[in-house]
């Protein structure tokens, strides 16, 4: 009953990791702000690093499927420095 659990809880993880993305790639098509789209490419990424952990066995997953995590983070990470990095006067909308 533990395993059935636990794959329970994936697919939840995996469902708010979905709706994440979308919810970010709503308001990329309100303001075309490139923080959100890669914030909605992240959780995505995130949600199927949670997908292919609930049907890979936890021995098999050790090395290359969080590879798909940091790739997300990293997105995240480059998102961030992306917003906060000062821009020329001729690239702010009037």
């Amino acid at each position: 009953m533990n395993a059935k659990l636990n794959e329970f809880v994936l697919g939840l993880i995996v469902m708010a990791c979905a709706v994440g993305g979308v919810f970010f790639l709503r308001f990329w098509r309100k303001t075309h702000d490139r923080l959100f789209a890669i914030f909605a490419i992240a959780f995505w990424l995130l949600g199927l690093n949670w997908l292919l952990l609930a049907f890979i066995s936890r021995d098999e997953a050790q090395s290359a499927i969080y590879v798909v995590r940091l790739l997300a983070f990293i997105l995240i990470l480059i998102g961030i420095i992306d917003k906060n990095r000062p821009r020329k006067p001729s690239d702010k909308l009037v």
